[in-house]
């Protein structure tokens, strides 16, 4: 599957900044595996002095954010799993904003969230590269709104680089 074949109905407009991300000629699988090289590289110039650094107060730390999208991670590949299982449950919403603080991100260490995203990710290429192509399309309720499983992990990747972006402007990374 390739970003050009989602269509409007495969997703919430919310996520359309993400989606719009992404170039339209490459498969999920190669974007995937892209994203998570782009991802190392990154994490591979920060220090874990900047780990609690914020830019600014009440914004997260550099742990927090890298905790934040190991745990998007984690549920996006739920979402996508129950939805290309055709499980029909309607699955519901999360607020990131109130996992932040629960996570305890900040007693963790640069090495440790490096390895955990790293495996997560791995996973998450297992789980998209084992899903037919009509699994990729089916669709189910997130949220209460419509998505296909493999919107989701082209979600998955616009979401990284989203944080990505932020991580080398915000925090100078």
């Amino acid at each position: 599957m390739k970003v050009s074949d989602l269509n409007k109905e495969d997703y919430h407009e919310f996520y359309q900044t993400y989606i719009d991300k992404l170039p339209g000629d490459k498969t999920l699988g190669s974007l995937l595996k892209e994203n998570q090289e782009d991802l190392r590289e990154v994490l591979s110039i920060v220090t874990p002095e900047k780990l609690s650094f914020s830019y600014a107060t009440g914004k997260w730390t550099l742990a927090e954010v890298l905790q934040h999208m190991i745990d998007v991670e984690r549920i996006f590949q739920y979402r996508a799993l129950c939805i290309a299982r055709n499980d029909k449950a309607s699955l519901p919403g999360f607020d990131h904003d109130a996992y932040v603080p629960e996570s305890a991100a900040n007693r963790r260490d640069l090495e440790s969230l490096k390895t955990e995203f790293k495996n997560v990710r791995s996973s998450g290429i297992d789980l998209y590269m084992s899903f037919s192509e009509e699994m990729l399309q089916r669709k189910g309720m997130v949220n209460n709104n419509t998505t296909s499983a493999g919107a989701i992990g082209f979600i998955t990747i616009g979401h990284t680089i989203h944080h990505l972006e932020l991580l080398k402007k915000k925090y100078l990374i």
